[in-house]
């Protein structure tokens, strides 16, 4: 994947997020900032969220990147342009450990743009405490019959807080 900048890390979470939430497109501007004002009791304004997606303004304050993170549910320092030269994959192995398998989840979201859902659930896989528990979780539940899929399907449902 080619290095972003920051205004293109933007549009590319309101895709991600409009599609988490169900809109099957991305969230326009002004849902980011209502959004942003109904569920963090702030939000920066319209025209400066244009600026940054539109690189007119190449650098944030500490309080709006925490701001956007917080929304976005990302890192802040996701939130800058990539390097020159900056590379999604690694150039070395890392370790054996819940670590390295969080730093390839990590990495195979980054290379998914084309299929943000994916990416979202590799994401929040990676940043899990335990992700290989997961994982194991959704092996046994590929096994499963359908009814059995259905019924499990159905109790998640209704226990999802709204």
């Amino acid at each position: 994947m080619v290095s972003m900048n920051l205004g293109e890390k933007i549009k590319h979470l309101r895709y991600v997020e409009g599609l988490h939430r169900g809109l099957d497109r991305p969230l326009t501007k002004a849902e980011v900032v209502r959004a942003m004002k109904q569920e963090l009791g702030e939000a920066i304004s319209h025209p400066y969220l244009c600026q940054l997606e539109d690189g007119a303004r190449a650098h944030m304050t500490a309080h709006t990147r925490h701001l956007l993170a917080g929304f976005f549910k990302v890192l802040p320092g996701y939130l800058v342009d990539d390097p020159e030269g900056y590379q999604t994959s690694l150039t070395t192995e890392l370790s054996v450990g819940p670590d390295r398998l969080r730093v390839r989840l990590a990495s195979q979201a980054e290379g998914l743009g084309d299929e943000p859902f994916l990416a979202h659930l590799l994401w929040k896989l990676s940043r899990a405490q335990d992700p290989m528990r997961f994982v194991a979780l959704l092996d046994r539940l590929l096994e499963l019959p359908n009814g059995v899929l259905e019924e499990i399907e159905s109790r998640v449902e209704r226990s999802a807080i709204p």
